[in-house]
This record gives structure tokens, C-alpha cells and sequence, in this order.
């Protein structure tokens, strides 16, 4: 049974779409169909049926999806092992939208330069979700918030750095009191469900600062350029640019308050640890030559 056909099998299925697929694959979906119909008839049974305007696993197709996992997951152990010290093969990496723009783009030069044998499927999402993608299995590493809690053994960290929290203001706003500033002005909030938006929270409560909220949101990007449109003031981490362009405000750190730390979660027990050594390598160096800019106090 050849795992490029269950591999497609299982896009079909995580994707609903055929053509999606294909893209996925680099096939077209001609081959797609193809390879579907020679699964089909390898196993005896229809695997994928239309269901409105998605494509669904039948249940014969749904009572084998588990065992298809399981069976592209030991053969992408079995390549990994067998090209750990060639630097060779597929990690499965979970990234948070912040560094997507800001460390990502980096990353990947430094990838295709350095070490051309490793590839990535890359995975945008929360920190409390990658933890969990790592935790079962489904990632390799993630680029994420440091977890809030104490690590299991396990699993390890490496970190990349650490953001401290900033006031951002429209040009508007004059006043240099941090404390002042949160207390007086319409405030638009950084998402709680996001591990860094809860550093934010925690730091309000510590200051006992309830502000005037406006707006919860899960975008650091679309939290800048409401605040530059005047519409409130936010308390964020200092990402690593690029900020969203022509979102002019003013920056002003947060004196005493905890930082974001952003690093690389990954299971110690990881068939592809050299990989996973060498993806951290380019990291370390991507952020090192990174430009970071200064902070603009008030």
C-alpha cells in the first residue's frame, strides 16, 4: 500500500476538496482522483463521497482515517531516522501569528540557504493550541508563548526572546503616565484567550488598573491600527516588526511589567531531534540577525 496514496487520501479528507488537495500535493486533481480510485480499489471499499460541496470520507473511509495517520506518521519516523545525520526530511512546525511576519520570513532564508534538505509544514496558531498539537503528537516544535505553567519532562524549551510590554498610543495622547494613560483612555484589549494577552491581564491586575475597555481582540496587528485611528490605547508586547505600515503611535514601555518570552517548544522523545537541533540552530541565528528597533519613550 503505497503512503503516497494514503497521504493524498487523508489531504482529501483534511481539506474536503479535491483541488485543494492537488495544490496541497503539487498534482493535479486528476492524479488526485486517480490515486483516491486505486486506494479504493486496493481496500474494496468507496473511501470518499460528495456531501453537498465538500468531499467526506465514507464510513469505510472514516473507519480507516485513524490507522492512515498512524501509518504516515511511522514512515515519516522511518525517513527522519533514516536521514537524521543528512539533515534530511519533514517537521511538522506550529508558529503564532506574530512571528508568522516577524521571524518566519527570516527563518525560511535561512533554511533554504543553510540546511536546503530540511522542509516545513508550517501550522499558524494560538500558544495553548500548538502546546497541545505538541503534547499529541501532531507537531514537532513550535514557535510560541513560553507555557504559564511548569513543563512536564517530556517536553523542553529553548528561548528566542523576550518582548517587553509597551503602552501604545494615537500620536494624540500626550501624557507620559503609563498608569494614567490605562486609566483614562479608552482601551482596546489584547485577546486573554492568547497566553500573551493574559500576561497583559495579569500586569493590569497587579496595578489594579481596570481600564475603559472598547475592544477584545486576537490581532496584535489590528489592535495597532485601531489605536492609531484614535480610537483607544493598548498594552501589548513589542513584537518583532514589521508593524502594520502607516500605524503611526506612540510606544512607551511599561516600566515594571513581565515580558513575553517567545522560544521553540518540542517533545524530548522526538524521532527528529537532529532535525529539530538544526531548525533551532537557524532560529537563534535568524533572531540574531534580526533588526530590532528601538523603543520611542515619551
Amino acid at each position: 500500500m503505497e503512503t503516497r496514496f494514503l497521504q493524498t487520501f487523508l489531504s482529501v479528507v483534511q481539506t474536503g476538496s479535491l483541488s485543494e488537495a492537488a495544490r496541497r500535493l503539487n498534482i493535479t486533481p486528476s492524479a488526485v482522483i486517480q490515486r483516491i480510485k486505486a486506494l479504493e480499489d486496493e481496500i474494496g471499499r468507496p473511501l470518499i463521497q460528495r456531501s453537498g460541496h465538500t468531499m467526506q470520507p465514507t464510513p469505510a473511509g472514516a473507519a480507516i482515517l485513524a490507522e492512515v495517520e498512524r501509518m504516515l506518521a511511522v514512515a515519516d519516523d522511518i525517513k527522519a531516522a533514516a536521514a537524521a545525520d543528512l539533515e534530511t526530511g519533514l517537521l511538522r512546525i506550529g508558529v503564532i501569528n506574530s512571528a508568522l511576519t516577524g521571524l518566519l520570513p527570516d527563518l525560511l532564508v535561512q533554511l533554504r540557504q543553510n540546511r536546503p534538505g530540511i522542509e516545513l509544514y508550517i501550522l499558524p496558531g494560538m500558544s495553548g493550541d500548538l502546546y497541545s498539537c505538541i503534547t499529541d503528537g501532531e507537531l514537532d516544535a513550535a514557535i510560541m508563548v513560553q507555557p504559564h505553567f511548569a513543563l512536564p519532562k517530556a517536553l523542553d524549551w529553548l528561548l528566542l526572546r523576550q518582548e517587553e510590554l509597551l503602552v501604545i498610543t494615537p500620536l494624540s495622547v500626550t501624557e507620559t503616565d503609563t498608569c494614567a494613560i490605562l486609566k483614562r483612555q479608552p482601551f482596546i484589549r489584547y485577546d486573554r484567550n492568547h497566553w500573551g494577552g493574559r500576561i497583559v491581564d495579569l500586569h493590569l491586575r497587579k496595578l489594579k488598573i481596570r481600564p475603559r475597555e472598547q475592544y477584545e481582540l486576537d490581532s496584535l496587528e489590528a489592535i495597532t491600527v485601531l489605536v492609531s485611528r484614535g480610537l483607544g490605547v493598548s498594552l501589548v508586547p513589542d513584537w518583532l516588526p514589521p508593524w502594520p505600515e502607516g500605524a503611526n503611535v506612540r510606544r512607551i514601555r511599561a516600566s515594571g511589567a513581565p515580558t513575553r518570552d517567545v522560544g521553540i517548544l518540542w517533545s524530548r522523545s522526538s524521532k527528529r531531534l537532529p532535525l529539530i537541533r538544526a531548525f533551532m540552530a537557524e532560529a537563534v541565528n535568524a533572531i540574531r540577525l534580526k533588526h530590532s528597533p528601538g523603543i520611542r519613550s515619551a
